[in-house]
């Protein structure tokens, strides 16, 4: 290991306790990175700081040392139900990891307590848990602490709790708000105290973390903290250590060149990530299958309950292969990962370091490869560019083991294998749509019977995509998929269930078939109807007023004979008048006599 130092703790400008000194000489810390350095000294003499660093730089020490230090200098020392801190972080994994190094350094200090609260188990036990033991501490995910605020009736009055709080510290910031928890961020913010200090900490600072900076920091110092040997106008995002690789290889030969290099390196520790929780489901159950004597883990964002037990027991491994999504990509901390893999590139350049960073983490080295089709090339340029992160070439493998043809009989044998293999392919094709960069990621100019191979599917699937299109390049197996079954076989005698049931259905409406054609006709029928019937009832109106019209045109007529009459109009003015006024009624008034005295 290359140590990356900036000095011993004892030489901070502001003295850390002897405790805090004796937690890291058992941790393996014996001198600060140049994150910590920077940081720790301005969050002590309470400044608030947005830090920015490489992924793997030490920044969850960052914030960590400056929380106990400020809570232990408090005039007032906190009770049981009173927070002092809290750290919000992105993922449960990282909120976990946190959680791990801080009770490293808590358990040298019996008056605070603190409590984890993640989702992925009931809120009603954190409600008791914290009514019982406190929480001094606070680490959480925004979700999760924004639902605490809301427990008042069942006992927990969090706002009022978080009145004494000294310390807010937002760890992946840029993160936190990729991922939709910017309202609860501001819920959150709105129930804590003004007067606290606050630190944003991210591997990238984003328009968006700006924005939160304005609105949650009070004169903000911030702190940019570069590779050593990186030139000071560089902006490189991934740790010197890294050594970045790229494959370029067709859609079909894809998996085929991944599962050659994991048999290659099994005793070595790798991160495998897809860019969807469904090719996760998929590939890691084709992994485990052709992959003998390897442990292969799966964790995707769609895991409720198993992800804490997953994480816990891939991080103690010594050599795996944990198979995920990008929910594993920041700040998470898993002990001499060797290879970050990426089977399908991320939806965008600052996601591509952040995953690369789970390895060569604090002064380790390690490397990561991501796998290229050969249109996605100029993908590499871009990301020398734009993060200022070299790739160097990896050749491919010549002549790898075909083993899609294993994959297709397992989809063959076992319906659960075909159904997954479909939805990953669906969800790749969505997901390749929405990539940021598009254009080098173009869907219109993927190779779908490629990737359908590539897949090893069975047929292509019914989706908008590919509506219209043919696939002369892509062979389907002769055989009605209808007809595969369930190994599982409670899932099989659902499945026949409820087929049975759609059979039963259809015949029904065989018989109604005339009568549902019948009902669709007679609807239409009455609405012709109802239609003819307004038009004429517009039509009778219509004709309404033109009677009425005329009448009133009769009328004036017969007022004007009246003058006539009475001597009150010449006979000269009478005939202008009738003519000008209403020639048309003239010819009906046959019963005026204008020569004579008879009316």
């Amino acid at each position: 290991m290359e140590h990356v130092t900036e000095g011993a703790w004892e030489t901070l400008p502001v003295p850390l306790h002897p405790r805090v000194l004796a937690a890291l000489r058992e941790l393996g810390f014996p001198y600060m990175t140049p994150v910590q350095s920077a940081t720790i000294p301005l969050f002590m003499k309470n400044k608030d700081v947005a830090a920015e660093a490489v992924t793997g730089s030490g920044k969850t020490l960052a914030f960590v040392i400056p929380i106990l230090q400020i809570l232990l200098k408090r005039e007032e020392k906190l009770k049981k139900m009173q927070v002092g801190a809290i750290i919000i972080t992105p993922t449960r994994e990282l909120a976990i990891q946190i959680n791990e190094v801080l009770l490293h350094f808590s358990k040298h200090f019996p008056q605070f307590s603190q409590i984890l609260l993640i989702g992925g188990r009931n809120p009603g036990e954190d409600v008791e848990r914290f009514k019982e033991q406190g929480g001094n501490i606070i680490v959480a995910t925004p979700g999760r602490l924004e639902d605490m605020f809301r427990r008042k009736a069942e006992g927990l009055d969090l706002a009022n709790c978080v009145k004494s709080l000294d310390v807010l510290v937002l760890d992946e910031a840029d993160r936190l708000l990729d991922m939709g928890f910017e309202a609860s961020i501001n819920t959150i913010l709105e129930f804590l105290p003004k007067q606290r200090r606050t630190g944003l900490f991210s591997a990238t600072q984003t328009q968006e973390v700006e924005n939160l900076v304005r609105a949650g920091l009070r004169n903000p110092v911030r702190i940019s903290v570069k590779e050593k040997g990186v030139a000071a106008t560089s902006t490189q995002k991934t740790p010197s250590r890294l050594e970045n690789y790229y494959m370029v290889c067709k859609a079909d030969e894809k998996f085929n060149q991944l599962v050659h290099f994991l048999q290659n390196h099994k005793q070595e520790k790798h991160l495998v990530f897809f860019s969807t929780c469904a090719c996760v489901e998929y590939y890691g159950k084709a992994l485990e299958a052709l992959i003998k004597n390897a442990k292969i883990m799966c964790i995707h964002g769609k895991m409720k309950y198993k992800r804490n037990k997953i994480f816990m027991e891939f991080r103690n491994l010594q050599s795996g292969i944990l198979v995920c999504t990008d929910v594993m990509a920041r700040g998470i901390d898993i002990p001499e990962v060797n290879w970050v893999l990426q089977y399908d590139p991320p939806s965008n350049a600052s996601a591509f370091v952040h995953r690369c960073g789970r390895t060569a983490r604090i002064g380790h080295t390690g490397s990561a490869l991501v796998f290229l089709l050969p249109m996605e090339e100029s993908y590499v340029n871009f990301l020398s560019i734009n993060q200022k992160c070299p790739l160097q070439e990896m050749k491919p493998q010549k002549n790898p083991a075909d083993l899609l043809p294993q994959l297709k009989s397992m989809a063959l044998a076992d319906r659960a294998v075909f159904e997954k293999g479909m939805k990953a392919f669906v969800s790749c094709v969505q997901a390749y749509a929405k990539h940021e960069c598009n254009l080098i990621f173009r869907l219109k100019d993927l190779d779908f019977a490629s990737l359908a191979r590539g897949f090893a599917l069975l047929r292509m699937p019914k989706m908008p995509e590919l509506r219209g299109k043919q696939f002369p390049h892509f062979v389907p197996v002769d055989i009605d998929t209808d007809t595969i079954a369930f190994k599982d076989k409670n899932r099989e005698k659902q499945r026949q269930k409820f087929l049975e049931q759609q059979r039963k259905e259809k015949k029904e409406n065989e018989g109604r078939k005339k009568f549902i054609k019948n009902k669709a006709w007679s609807k239409q029928k009455a609405k012709k109807e109802k239609k003819k019937k307004m038009n004429e009832k517009r039509k009778r109106e219509e004709d309404l007023d033109i009677e009425d019209e005329d009448m009133q045109e009769l009328l004036n007529d017969t007022r004007l004979l009246k003058k006539l009459k009475k001597g009150k109009m010449s006979e000269e003015e009478f005939e202008k008048k009738l003519l000008a006024g209403s020639k048309g009624q003239a010819k009906d008034l046959g019963f005026l006599d204008l020569e004579g005295d008879d009316g």
